[in-house]
């Protein structure tokens, strides 16, 4: 714990906490610009497909503030934390969207993992 403490407090660790707390800002931003478009429409559609796109590592990001917080005993830090974390995965998994690029990606993506990792049959030339 005090190596996390350290490395937290150190210029590279602050670095890669503020890129995470920007990832985690972009990412509320773009759901707040997806809750407040008309559906179906262009503005919509690239908001949801950059919070969908985003939310993982904004979870990931926030989680290791959470983390830090908890470590150098900020509590108010790791209430915050808490909250803005319960929002983005409650946001990620209860506002399901038809307007994004990732919807039906799942299957797609699934075919195209098979036919890569299927064993390749190849004919014998003809003999003769």
């Amino acid at each position: 714990m005090q190596a996390v403490a350290s490395f937290s407090g150190s210029v590279p660790g602050q670095i890669l906490l503020a890129i995470g707390q920007t990832v985690v800002v972009v990412c509320v931003c773009f759901d707040m610009v997806r809750a407040l478009s008309v559906p179906r429409s262009h503005r919509r559609y690239v908001a949801s497909t950059v919070f969908r796109t985003l939310a993982i590592p904004a979870v990931a990001a926030n989680a290791l503030t959470v983390l830090v917080a908890i470590v150098v005993s900020s509590w108010i830090d790791v209430v915050m934390g808490m909250f803005v974390l319960t929002a983005i995965i409650f946001r990620f998994h209860y506002d399901k969207d038809e307007d994004n690029w990732w919807q039906g990606k799942g299957r797609k993506l699934a075919r195209w993992a098979r036919r890569r990792l299927a064993g390749r049959t190849s004919i014998a030339p003809a003999m003769g």
